[in-house]
């Protein structure tokens, strides 16, 4: 017996500070939130088991009556006697249930899915802290989000400036020629120096106005 793997778990887990012996120190454990399993020997008190009883339901904590005696237990741990315990590691905890739960399945099973699965989460918990603890050290942090800057408007394309060559286009204002009326008639020139109309008697007026009686 004492080469049982749950006892040697409950000594390893006794040296590296994770469990708690006796109703005082097991009570202090629940209360203050630390305790993940709690354990009763097989020959323990109506007493022990009802206080027992009441620190799971403090601490919210699984309570488990386990197959061994008082004296296996303080045999195991150094002591005389033990009828109560407290692991305070879920990982520890999950172990020593699942070894529980391969010698009967039936009473440890489904205590030992929830232990299960309660330390994967913590265990995720407690990657995604290290990561984060990582990454301020080494300077990685998110960044402050910043309004972002306006849209610039294009500049307008300068205007291109007419060179000397180029020749002009013909102007609006300039008169056009004006072609013959019909009949033969011309109206105004003012390449003929003067008026071009027929004056009195079909006879036309050429430079100066002429006066015929």
């Amino acid at each position: 017996m004492p080469n049982d793997p749950i006892l040697h778990l409950l000594g390893l887990a006794r040296k590296a500070g994770r469990l708690e012996i006796g109703e005082e120190p097991v009570g202090s454990a629940c209360r203050s939130k630390q305790a993940k399993l709690v354990l009763l020997a097989r020959d323990a008190a109506s007493n022990t088991s009802r206080r027992a009883a009441h620190f799971g339901q403090a601490g919210n904590v699984l309570w488990l009556e386990i197959p061994f005696s008082k004296a296996e237990l303080g045999l195991a741990l150094g002591r005389g006697s033990c009828a109560m315990l407290a692991l305070t590691d879920v990982g520890l905890a999950s172990s020593l249930v699942q070894k529980l739960a391969a010698r009967d399945p039936e009473r440890y099973g489904p205590a030992a899915q929830q232990l299960k699965e309660k330390a994967a989460r913590t265990l995720q918990r407690q990657k995604e802290k290290r990561q984060h603890e990582k990454n301020l050290r080494e300077g990685k942090q998110r960044k402050p989000w910043a309004v972002p800057p306006p849209a610039q408007a294009k500049p307008a394309k300068p205007k291109r400036a007419r060179s000397d060559r180029e020749s002009p286009g013909p102007e609006r204002n300039a008169p056009s020629r004006s072609k013959p009326a019909k009949g033969g008639k011309q109206p105004f020139s003012s390449r003929s120096g003067g008026l071009h109309k027929p004056g009195p008697g079909g006879r036309r007026l050429s430079g100066k106005f002429r006066h015929h009686p």
